[in-house]
């Protein structure tokens, strides 16, 4: 069995739950205080991918719509990209596909990345159509989830794994 690690840095504007959906994602928690994320928190979280396993450490880079010198700093070295969205705000999306082509345009490259829209949870308030998702879908792999819940989360990371691999 062979271990690799690999850099993935969530992107998206502010409040859309990047700092929940790690905290789903590597201790299976979530908490209803909000708190704003201050430059970079890094953690991980190890996958099995057949026989082998994938650590990612995921860089929860403060929330922005637009990546500024030092956002720009903390990609370096960066395998893929964790988009996170909110539902109830559909501009957030757009935000989050931004912040991937300023990305892929910093570092030069084409980085596998997989969108979450997060906040299922609040799907009688959600903005983004069904049929915007469906359309987006053809583009990258696309996740409804909740980090509230967990639906679609561990979904999310596991395709995100799989493509980092991949691309390894």
């Amino acid at each position: 069995m062979s271990s690799v690690s690999r850099k993935v840095c969530l992107l998206g504007d502010f409040a859309v739950g990047k700092t929940s959906t790690v905290a789903r994602t590597v201790r299976n928690t979530f908490s209803p205080a909000y708190l704003t994320t201050v430059g970079v928190k890094v953690d991980s979280k190890t996958l099995r991918l057949g026989d082998d396993e994938l650590r990612l450490v995921l860089w929860d880079i403060a929330g922005a719509n637009a990546l500024d010198q030092m956002r720009a700093n903390y990609l370096g070295g960066c395998h893929g990209l964790l988009l996170v969205a909110d539902g109830t705000r559909a501009d957030t999306v757009d935000t989050a596909l931004e912040l991937r082509e300023q990305a892929q345009r910093l570092l030069g490259r084409a980085l596998p990345a997989v969108l979450l829209v997060n906040k299922n949870d609040l799907a009688g308030e959600w903005e983004v159509a069904p049929a915007r998702i469906e359309k987006l879908a053809a583009q990258l792999p696309v996740f409804s989830a909740s980090a509230l819940s967990g639906a679609g989360v561990e979904e999310a990371c596991a395709a995100l794994a799989r493509a980092v691999a991949e691309g390894a």
